[in-house]
This record gives structure tokens, C-alpha cells and sequence, in this order.
């Protein structure tokens, strides 16, 4: 039963994550801060596979799959145990994860990809299953995997999975170039240097212009541990038609939203002709 070919299973993608704007406004009495950020949805991922197997594994390959451990401490598998406790469900899955996302890099990664393990799962099992139970095994996961569940457009608040999505195609295509300078930032001791200031909240209305009227309270502190965020986000901002530009999530990944391919392929060029060392993704909102 194990050894029929990943070909076979449809395949998911773990969209990559990038907050917009992300407002931290309190630290809460149970350790989380209260946030309000808003989501976004790359086109492009990692990827998961998945075949029939009597009992949960995982397999991890790919460009940044080096490393990472495929135990029962890796979010996927945990995600799968958790699915199949909720459900009942007693077949196993051999899973596989291609790793194209950096880690430890503020866009989604192991959040991504525990949530696609879950749309995976629910789909290869065919578990019966209603989204607010799925939800709740999302958020048990971590604060992020509810919005990646669903990973589409949206607004986060409490510790980000408190959720309030926003019409569909409203920033669906939208050009977007990722840069990682390939350095790690854990999150928690990037929360820990937040100066605990509350500077306002996120603006209602149109994701966009909310966006861009926003800020993201966590690059400060991600700046102090990696100085070279500061040089990426600025990088991205000297680009001709940029829209957007900024770290997303606790770093170290940096964005830029264009106002053309065009523009997106020409910015993406030029940093590769002048920082080839760094990691780079052009790809598009959902």
C-alpha cells in the first residue's frame, strides 16, 4: 500500500503569506499580542503530495528542505494527527513536502504548509468535516494557519485568526516580487523587541489603500537583529512602479506590490544583478 506513486495524488499548494500591514497593539494577559494585519495570498508556494500508506510520514525535499525535520514535531504532521483525531479517520498518508519557501521568514512557511496539509487531507480522506471545526484545528496549530487555510484576502485580528475576509479578486493578480536576504528571524525574539507602543489602528475600507496607510510594527525589531532587511525594503522601494514596499510578517522576507508585470520583472532583474546572493520570487496575489 506504500508504494503507490505520488503522481497519482493531486497535488496542493502552500500559498505564501505576506502581511500587508501589520498593527501590534497590545501584549495580551495569556503571552499574545493583539494584532490587526492584513492578509495576502501569493500565487506560488510550496508544494504537497500525498499517497495512500498505512500509517502518517513525511518526506521533505526541495531547495530549502535541507535541515528541517520530517517528525512528529514538523506542523504538517501534526496538522494530519489532528485532522484525523477530530475525524476519526484511521487510513494513513505518506506525505511529501517540496520546501521552495525560505524559512523562518515571515511568509507563511510552516504555517503554509500545515494548512495545506490539512485542504490535502481533507480532500484525499474524504473527511466530513465542517469549516468551523477545521478552523479550530487551524488555530490549536498556530495564530497563522487559519488565514492560510483559507488563503485568501483577509483581516486578522486577536492573535491574527480572528478572521473577516474581504471580497473576492480584490487584489486577485496584483504583481508582487519576494526578496529574502536568506537570513533566519525567529519570530518570538522578534515580538520580544517590540517597544510595547501602541501606534493606532489599522485603517477600515479598501485593503490597499489601508495598506498602504498602515505600517508594520514588527520591522523595527526584525531590523535590529538583521540590519539587512532595512537595505532590502529599500531596495524594493527605488524600484519604478512600485506600489508597496515592506517586510512582511516578523521578517525576514521583504515585499513590493507593482503596478505592472512589466515593472515586476524589470525590479526583480535589477535585484538580481546587484544582490544575486538574495532569494527572489516574482509571482502575483490570489
Amino acid at each position: 500500500m506504500t508504494d503507490a506513486p505520488f503522481a497519482k495524488a493531486a497535488p496542493e499548494t502552500a500559498y505564501a503569506k505576506i502581511n500587508l500591514a501589520l498593527h501590534v497593539r497590545r501584549r495580551m494577559p495569556d503571552g499574545y499580542h493583539a494584532l490587526e494585519t492584513l492578509f495576502a495570498f501569493c500565487t506560488d508556494g510550496d508544494m504537497l503530495e500525498v499517497a495512500p500508506a498505512d500509517d502518517l510520514s513525511l518526506a521533505i525535499e526541495g531547495p530549502f528542505g535541507q535541515g528541517l525535520s520530517a517528525g512528529g514535531d514538523n506542523l504538517v504532521l501534526r496538522a494530519a494527527a489532528a485532522l484525523r483525531a477530530a475525524t476519526g479517520t484511521t487510513a494513513g498518508a505518506a506525505i511529501r513536502l517540496d520546501k521552495h519557501l525560505p524559512v523562518a521568514s515571515g511568509i507563511g512557511g510552516g504555517s503554509a504548509d500545515a494548512a495545506a496539509a490539512l485542504r490535502l487531507l481533507v480532500r484525499f480522506w474524504g473527511c466530513d468535516i465542517s469549516a468551523e471545526a477545521l478552523h479550530a484545528i487551524a488555530a490549536a496549530l498556530g495564530a497563522d494557519v487559519p488565514a492560510c487555510v483559507a488563503s485568501r484576502t483577509c483581516r486578522g485580528e486577536g492573535r491574527g485568526d480572528t478572521l473577516d475576509f474581504l471580497p473576492d479578486g480584490a487584489l486577485a493578480g496584483m504583481p508582487v516580487l519576494l526578496v529574502n536576504p536568506r537570513v533566519a528571524v525567529p519570530t518570538g525574539p522578534v515580538f520580544q523587541r517590540w517597544d510595547g507602543i501602541d501606534r493606532g489602528a489599522l485603517a477600515a475600507g479598501d485593503p490597499l489603500a489601508a495598506a498602504r496607510a498602515g505600517r508594520n510594527d514588527l520591522e523595527l525589531p526584525a531590523r535590529a537583529l538583521q540590519p539587512v532587511i532595512g537595505a532590502v525594503v529599500a531596495a524594493l522601494a527605488a524600484q519604478p512602479g512600485v506600489t508597496l514596499a515592506r517586510m512582511s510578517g516578523s521578517g525576514a522576507t521583504c515585499f513590493a506590490l507593482f503596478d505592472g508585470v512589466a515593472a515586476r520583472d524589470a525590479a526583480e532583474r535589477s535585484i538580481a544583478a546587484a544582490r544575486p546572493d538574495w532569494w527572489r520570487l516574482a509571482t502575483a496575489l490570489r
